[in-house]
């Protein structure tokens, strides 16, 4: 009997401990499975916020380096441009200066001359082959608009008159050109046109005529030449 009872309580002894084994096993599963689940969960979350991260990061990227059309493209720096400026003329128009040629046509020559000296002209003499000491014609024209200094030419009717030659000698050159053209006469210089008149030819009253050239020598004296007028 006492064997037999001894064989039940450790039967019973296995089933209960067996009992007991089971539900901790049981138990520890349950853990185990609460435990992956919020470390699931808890990884998702991780997983889910890492992919957001990246989605965003990705797309700021995508929306700083895309130029498609519709989208603001980086700006870039204003280049100044400057615009040529329109060519200046500095010559200002040219106006008129009232100054016309005088009406010197029908007068003697030396009349006409000395208006045209008055109005600060030049003259020069053109002789013809008729007779008589009259302006035929000008050029420029009488009544053309000319500047100061212009050279009116003067066309005479008859030929060139007689001319009386000054005495330059000793004179300085200038003076002495300035005394021949006044004479109707044109200085010719033989060596320069500085210092004095150191002689002439032809001398004084010597044989000339209007438009004629007088030599002159300025400077030093030349060689083995005279210095004065001959004597009379």
């Amino acid at each position: 009997m006492t064997d037999a009872n001894t064989g039940r309580q450790d039967s019973a002894g296995i089933r209960g401990g067996g009992g007991a084994g089971r539900a901790s096993v049981l138990l520890g599963g349950g853990l185990v499975a609460v435990l992956l689940a919020v470390v699931g969960a808890t990884g998702g979350w991780l997983l889910a916020g890492e992919d957001d991260g990246t989605t965003a990061d990705a797309q700021g990227v995508a929306s700083a380096t895309a130029t498609p059309t519709g989208r603001a493209t980086p700006s870039r720096p204003a280049t100044s441009r400057t615009t040529p400026s329109a060519p200046r003329t500095s010559a200002a128009p040219t106006k008129g200066t009232g100054l016309t040629v005088p009406q010197v046509v029908g007068i003697d020559f030396e009349k006409a001359r000395d208006t045209l000296r008055k109005q600060r002209l030049g003259w020069r003499l053109v002789f013809g082959n008729g007779s008589g000491r009259t302006v035929e014609s000008t050029s420029p024209a009488v009544g053309t608009e000319v500047s100061r200094g212009t050279t009116v030419q003067l066309k005479v009717a008859g030929p060139p008159p007689p001319a009386e030659v000054p005495d330059v000698v000793g004179d300085d050159c200038a003076d002495a050109a300035d005394d021949l053209v006044e004479a109707g006469l044109y200085p010719r210089y033989r060596s320069g046109r500085d210092g004095e008149v150191s002689r002439q030819e032809p001398a004084e009253d010597g044989p000339a005529r209007w438009n004629d050239e007088v030599s002159i020598w300025c400077g030093s004296d030349p060689p083995n030449q005279p210095t004065t007028k001959p004597p009379a």
